[in-house]
């Protein structure tokens, strides 16, 4: 895999050349950067054709990531709102000398760290919980799938990443989902899954995929609406 740089029209675009068969065109947040990823053998007048071809939908993208409210930075005190499965829970952060955890009662988050903890030894502590939460969610969601689809994926995990809800790697038929889907209502938990299990099926975002798409989750359009309107900006 390689990468190159290129400007149309005053927009920077970064072309990313690997062993695929077709063009992929992604505009992503934070910055409503342009990348293409290209097969390895194509140069970049084709790039720039392609760009220049969908130059209007790449800036109505732009506007739209720009027009989009950055949330605050949690500061991980007392009486914020941390977000877990789509839904907004008060923040008790207690000062323990015992092991750090965190504690889910009712309507409040109660992060149990060390006297003196800052920000980071905080956000640790909720991204380890947030983690293994996730963790006990993935397996039967991903069975019940991958039963649904008829595939089988060799490997999964959880990781951050800053520009994708979840990847698929085909030839290893290994899935990455965001550690951020935690924060989101399970269903978009489920569209995730869906989304790469089906990758194993069609490579690539077409017809046939989307097709796929409606026959094993009919309503994905609605998690996918909801995933679009979030930032995957790094709040650590």
């Amino acid at each position: 895999m390689r990468s190159s740089q290129i400007e149309v029209d005053g927009i920077a675009v970064e072309i990313v050349r690997k062993k695929i068969k077709n063009l992929h065109l992604r505009v992503s947040p934070p910055a409503g950067r342009v990348r293409v990823s290209a097969p390895l053998r194509v140069d970049d007048a084709v790039v720039r054709e392609l760009v220049n071809a969908r130059l209007d939908w790449i800036l109505d993208h732009q506007s739209r990531i720009a027009a989009r409210p950055l949330r605050p930075r949690l500061e991980l005190v007392s009486g914020e709102q941390v977000d877990y499965l789509g839904d907004s829970y008060r923040l008790n952060v207690c000062a323990v000398a015992g092991r750090p955890r965190v504690e889910l009662v009712e309507r409040t988050l109660h992060l149990l760290v060390p006297p003196g903890s800052d920000r980071a030894q905080r956000m640790a502590v909720l991204e380890c919980w947030y983690r293994r939460q996730l963790k006990e969610l993935i397996p039967p969601r991903l069975r019940h799938w991958e039963r649904v689809l008829d595939v089988e994926a060799a490997q999964w995990g959880v990781k951050r990443m800053k520009t994708r809800w979840g990847t698929c790697n085909i030839g290893a038929r290994r899935i990455w989902l965001n550690l951020a889907l935690i924060r989101q209502p399970a269903v978009c938990l489920d569209y995730i899954l869906v989304h790469e299990l089906t990758h194993l099926l069609e490579r690539g975002h077409n017809a046939r995929f989307r097709q796929l798409m409606d026959r094993f989750l009919p309503q994905w359009r609605h998690p996918d609406a909801l995933l679009r309107k979030c930032s995957l900006r790094d709040e650590a």
